[in-house]
C-alpha cells in the first residue's frame, strides 16, 4: 500500500471519535516545586514525594547550609551524579533505576536549630521529573508566594488552550474534511509516512514489557506521528499505554498530544499504540527515543532510533 493512504488513514483514525483517545499526561517540573518542612512532624505527617527520571536532573535548594556528613540517600549506586553543595543537592538517576522504585534521601542541617532535617522518597518515573525542588525551614516571604501564584496562573493558562484547542477539535467534522479543518492537511501539503524498520533502524530495550512487531512514522505541517505495533509474547497481564514521550538525542522533549489506543494489548492479538507530538519541521530532526508507559509509570517499553520522514 503507498505510504500517503497509510498516513491518512492513521491520522483519519486519530481525528475520528470512533475509538478513546487517552488525554496526555501532566508534565512535572514546569515551575519550583515548594516544600515547607513543618517544625513539628508525626508519624501521620506525609513524606514528600519527589519524581525522578533517568538521565534526568533533579536539584533540591535549601534555605539552610546541609551537614554533609548526614545526608543519606538510599540506592546510592543508581545515581550518574551526586552534587552536594552547601546548601543544594543535585541528583541525576541512571538507567539502573527502575520505573516506580521508591528510593528514601534524608537530610540533617548544620546550624541543630529545629526542624534539625527532612526527608523524601523519591519515586522513579520514566518520563516525569521534578527538575527544582525549594525546601524551605523558613516560613515563606511574599516574594515566593507571589511567584508560585505567577507559575500557577502560566499552567492554568496553558491547559485552557490545550482545552479550547481540543473542544475545537472535537467540535470540528471528522475524516479528511476534519484534518482540512484543523489545519493538518494544509492545501498540497498532506501527510508524509516512513516505515520503521525494527531491530534495525528501531531498537528495543531488552527490558521491553511487550515485543515491537512494526513501527511507522508520520509527519504533518506542525505535528509527527509514531504508530508502533505490540505483542504481548508471555501471555501478561493486558497492558494499555497511560502516558508517551518522544525525547531528542540532545534531551529535548516534544509536547504529546495524544496517546491513542484503541484497545488494551493482551496475547491475541498484537495492538497498535499511536503518538502524536506538537513539532515543527525543526524541531523533529535526527533520532528520538520513543517511551510508553502503563498505569503509575510502570511496564515501560523504550524505543530507540526514532525518526521522522
Amino acid at each position: 500500500m503507498p505510504a500517503l493512504p497509510i498516513a491518512i488513514l492513521v491520522v483519519v483514525i486519530l481525528a475520528s471519535g470512533s475509538a478513546t483517545t487517552q488525554p496526555p499526561p501532566m508534565v512535572s517540573g514546569l515551575g519550583v516545586r515548594h516544600i515547607e518542612i513543618p517544625t513539628e512532624s508525626t508519624e501521620a505527617t506525609p513524606t514528600p514525594e519527589i519524581q525522578i527520571s533517568p538521565r534526568v536532573s533533579t536539584t533540591f535548594e535549601f534555605d539552610s547550609a546541609l551537614d554533609p556528613a548526614k545526608v543519606v540517600l538510599e540506592g546510592e549506586k543508581r545515581f550518574s551524579l551526586v552534587d552536594l553543595g552547601r546548601s543544594t543537592l543535585r541528583l541525576v538517576p541512571s538507567e539502573q533505576i527502575l520505573p516506580g522504585e521508591r528510593l528514601r534521601l534524608t537530610v540533617l542541617f548544620q546550624d541543630g536549630s529545629v526542624p534539625l532535617g527532612a526527608a523524601f522518597v523519591l519515586v522513579a518515573h520514566p518520563a516525569r521529573a521534578d527538575r527544582l525542588v525549594e525546601v524551605l525551614r523558613q516560613p515563606r516571604t511574599a516574594e515566593s508566594y507571589q511567584q508560585e501564584a505567577k507559575e500557577a496562573r502560566a499552567e492554568t493558562q496553558q491547559c485552557h488552550e490545550e482545552n479550547e484547542r481540543l473542544r475545537a477539535e472535537q467540535q470540528g467534522p471528522g475524516g479528511i474534511a476534519g484534518l482540512l479543518a484543523n489545519g493538518v492537511i494544509q492545501n498540497e501539503v498532506g501527510v508524509d509516512a516512513k516505515f520503521l524498520r525494527v531491530n534495525t533502524e528501531v531498537r528495543q530495550h531488552p527490558g521491553n514489557v511487550l515485543r515491537t512487531l512494526r513501527a511507522w512514522s508520520y509527519r504533518a505541517p506542525a505535528r509527527v506521528a509514531v504508530a508502533v505495533e505490540l505483542e504481548n509474547p508471555d501471555a501478561g497481564p493486558p497492558w494499555a499505554a497511560e502516558g508517551a514521550s518522544l525525547v531528542s538525542k540532545p534531551g529535548m522533549p516534544l509536547k504529546i498530544l495524544t496517546v491513542w489506543q484503541k484497545a488494551p494489548i493482551s496475547r491475541d492479538p498484537f495492538g497498535r499504540v499511536v503518538v502524536e507530538a506538537e513539532a515543527t519541521p525543526d524541531a523533529a530532526q535526527g533520532p528520538f527515543t520513543l517511551k510508553l508507559w502503563g498505569p503509575g509509570g510502570l511496564r515501560t517499553i523504550t524505543l530507540s532510533g526514532v525518526t521522522f520522514p
